[in-house]
């Protein structure tokens, strides 16, 4: 058959890579969305998220995609992929209004043999009450990882199905496309795939809090997490790609809605979900480890404390911001004057009476008595310890997540404590 058209709606974050690693297959590939200006900045190569490598997939691959505000193009297209970013309060409740209405525009301008396909994070039972006569509204699990969303859409380990029948032949337009990813094809009822995605995040969510948890035992009993967690990824049962490294808490936006849906639907069905309850108080507490060791080691004995923080990003290669902890922290610190640095996220998206926007990471070290480094930019791994301790003006540095080279940091003088061990 001849090659289908596809396009996605909706050119945020979910929309916009997965549309352009559909043009790097080799598909002729439309991106949609009812925002001209947005498109207007995308088909001029400026583009609103942060992915490493996009820029470059896109270049190499602009004669296999168009963009448009025009939705009377989606009718040359064979498979339309209804994909925009689903937003969430901070109690992790999804608005379904936006998808709702683009999957409107979506039906109204499509040819009724169009295969319709919902690729954002919907709850279950979303899909199969949007259903229309003569129309057919699959569901297929997103796989963005934020700052790994181009290896994630161009090569993907499985593609789990919602459909009406599972035991059916798929659309030969959706089966031809998928096909041509090399990868294993899971089809399923249509509730069972929107809960599959919760049910992944989930178990990601399990691991990382296990994590959490021993790592924090681990600065109390004088163990030391980064020895033990690559005894438990050469167990078989728990893998090389376990999540197990210690962080502050969940961010992000995408696993915290997951949780806060199992537990909506626990209350409205009668069911137990003491155990992702748990999972969220963890979270809430490790998010907190930096603000505990700042009282605990300076600002409860120096009232004139000033604090320096490198990353605002929830984590690194994003400029995303959705429950930072690095935000959280900020706002706990209105007492204290801040100098903060981020890549990619400017200062302002932090809320502070006394915040400083640093141009540099080394200017946000300068003159301060801490230095949290929140978010672990690769271009923080560089930063050299002696540097620090020069700049500073007290000795104490907060690196949850490792970036700088521990021994190279005592041997500099500083105070320098990290998740998982005891501070040195």
């Amino acid at each position: 058959m001849t090659r289908p058209r596809i396009a996605y709606a909706g050119m945020t974050h979910l929309g916009l890579c997965s549309a352009i690693a559909a043009a790097a297959q080799g598909f002729v590939t439309l991106g949609f969305d009812t925002d001209a200006r947005m498109i207007g900045r995308i088909a001029a190569a400026d583009l609103p998220v942060r992915e490493p490598g996009l820029d470059d997939l896109l270049r190499k691959h602009r004669d296999h995609i168009d963009f448009s505000a025009d939705a009377t193009a989606l009718r040359a297209c064979d498979l339309v992929y209804v994909a925009p970013d689903v937003p969430t309060d901070g109690n992790g409740v999804s608005d379904l209004s936006g998808i709702s209405t683009l999957l409107d525009v979506v039906l109204a301008n499509t040819r009724d043999d169009a295969v319709i396909v919902i690729l954002s994070q919907v709850p279950p039972g979303f899909t199969r009450a949007r259903q229309r006569p003569g129309r057919i509204i699959l569901y297929q699990v997103e796989t963005l990882v934020f700052a790994r969303a181009v290896e994630r859409a161009t090569k993907p380990e499985r593609f789990i199905l919602g459909c009406l029948d599972p035991d059916a032949q798929l659309p030969a337009a959706w089966q031809s496309f998928l096909e041509s990813f090399g990868c294993p094809l899971l089809p399923m009822r249509l509730e069972s795939a929107e809960l599959a995605k919760i049910s992944i995040n989930c178990a990601l969510a399990a691991s990382v809090t296990i994590a959490n948890t021993l790592a924090e035992l681990c600065e109390r009993v004088g163990a030391d997490w980064a020895e033990i967690a690559p005894a438990l990824k050469l167990d078989a049962r728990i893998g090389p790609h376990a999540y197990l490294a210690p962080g502050l808490g969940l961010a992000g936006g995408n696993i915290e809605r997951d949780l806060a849906t199992v537990m909506r639907l626990s209350d409205e069905l009668g069911t137990d979900a003491g155990m992702i309850r748990a999972i969220v108080a963890n979270s809430a507490h490790r998010k907190d480890w930096a603000l505990r060791e700042l009282h605990e080691a300076l600002l409860a004995k120096t009232p004139q404390a000033r604090i320096g923080v490198l990353g605002l990003a929830y984590k690194e290669n994003t400029h995303s911001v959705k429950n930072s902890a690095a935000l959280a922290l900020i706002a706990q610190l209105a007492a204290w004057p801040v100098r903060a640095f981020d890549p990619a996220v400017p200062a302002s998206a932090a809320q502070h009476p006394d915040l400083t926007a640093a141009s540099s990471a080394l200017e946000a070290a300068h003159d301060v008595d801490a230095l949290a480094i929140m978010t672990p930019w690769p271009e923080f791994r560089e930063l050299a310890p002696a540097d620090l301790a020069r700049l500073m003006r007290g000795r104490l540095v907060l690196d949850p997540y490792r970036v700088l080279d521990a021994a190279a940091a005592r041997a500099a003088g500083l105070d320098h404590r990290t998740l998982g061990a005891r501070a040195s």
